[in-house]
This record gives structure tokens, C-alpha cells and sequence, in this order.
């Protein structure tokens, strides 16, 4: 139904700078809240930011002022750029959309592969 692919991924020294992109295909009509999270190994994996679909947007705490989620709606893609990375932003980050108004959609949303991202110290 939707198939995303996350980009951008690395390894870059604390201080660095990232940017994700995540490119969504497929029902578009499923295709709405755009989310970033990420698992870090031997954690739950946490919601980072998003952007619903009338473009407001959410960060977790610990990243608010560093990282910044954009989306361009004409290429279905969403970004996040990470400035001023720390060594505990090292985890693997998914993408994710869901659309709650449309009961045609997974509810729990779709999901990409992951991409991972290591901050070194």
C-alpha cells in the first residue's frame, strides 16, 4: 500500500550535522502525518518529530532547537535535519506516515527499513 525509503544516514563526529530524507510511494490517499523516530540499542524506539498534514510540527524534548522536520507534499518526502548531533542521537531512525482519518489505512501507519545514524564522540 505505501512504501517508504529512508536516505541520509551516517557515521559523523558530535557537533555534526545530517539530513534525512524519506521518500513515500504508493495510496497516497494513506499518506499524511509524517513522523521520524528512533531506537537506540536496548531502548524502546521514541517518537523524534512530525508534521501532520496541515504542516504543524512536534519535536521530543531532547532534540527541540537542533533538529528540523520539513516535507515537500509534490515529492511525497519528508526530511530531517540534524544540527549540533550528540553522541546519544546515535540509533537507528524510521520513517513513518499514517492517516487516522481514513479507516482504509493501517492504523498503526507504514514504516521504512531504518537508517542508521552514528554520532561519535
Amino acid at each position: 500500500q505505501v512504501q517508504l525509503v529512508e536516505s541520509g544516514g551516517g557515521l559523523v563526529e558530535a557537533g555534526g550535522s545530517l539530513r534525512l530524507s524519506c521518500a513515500a510511494s504508493g495510496d497516497t490517499a494513506c499518506i499524511s502525518n509524517m513522523h521520524w523516530y528512533r531506537q537506540a540499542p536496548g531502548k524502546k524506539r521514541e517518537l523524534v518529530a512530525t508534521m501532520t498534514s496541515f504542516g504543524s510540527t512536534h519535536y521530543l524534548d531532547s532534540v527541540k532547537g537542533r533538529f528540523t522536520i520539513s516535507r515537500d507534499n509534490a515529492k511525497n518526502t519528508v526530511y530531517l535535519q540534524m544540527n549540533s548531533l550528540k553522541p546519544e542521537d546515535t540509533a537507528v531512525y524510521y520513517c513513518n506516515t499514517d492517516n487516522p482519518e481514513n479507516s482504509e489505512c493501517q492504523l498503526a501507519g507504514y514504516w521504512g527499513q531504518g537508517t542508521q545514524v552514528t554520532v561519535s564522540s
